[in-house]
């Protein structure tokens, strides 16, 4: 049996506000830092760079695995693998249509990310 982790989610993602400053204007707490971590550690491997900006940029915001598994030169065990470790990381939202499951990015989560590591003055932006 597999353990379900819980997706990340470090503020309303409805408010769409980044979860804390930027790195370049503030010291990143340490409990911040350890729901954060998953996130990039699952965006620092290649295959699953690749998969999320597959996932990402997907006309209609949404991939079927039916979609990427072929991009790769890789078993579809081992693609899923990939698919399971960027959701477990909150990164992509997952919905099962009959056979095929398709993929979302999780938007908010993505701005949270990309705000942490802006290193342009707060005034620029």
């Amino acid at each position: 049996m597999s353990k379900q982790a819980t997706p990340l989610t470090l503020v309303d993602l409805t408010a769409d506000t980044p979860c804390c400053p930027p790195l370049a204007e503030q010291r990143l707490p340490a409990e911040n830092a350890a729901l954060l971590a998953p996130a990039f550690k699952a965006l620092g491997e290649p295959v699953r760079l690749r998969l999320m900006s597959m996932i990402a940029s997907a006309e209609g915001g949404e991939a079927c695995v039916c979609d990427l598994t072929p991009a790769f030169d890789l078993s579809g065990p081992t693609i899923s693998h990939h698919l399971k470790t960027l959701r477990e990381a909150g990164l992509v939202d997952a919905e099962r249509r009959g056979t095929w499951v398709y993929y979302r990015a999780r938007p908010a989560i993505l701005r949270q990310l990309a705000a942490l590591l802006t290193v342009e003055p707060a005034a620029a932006r």
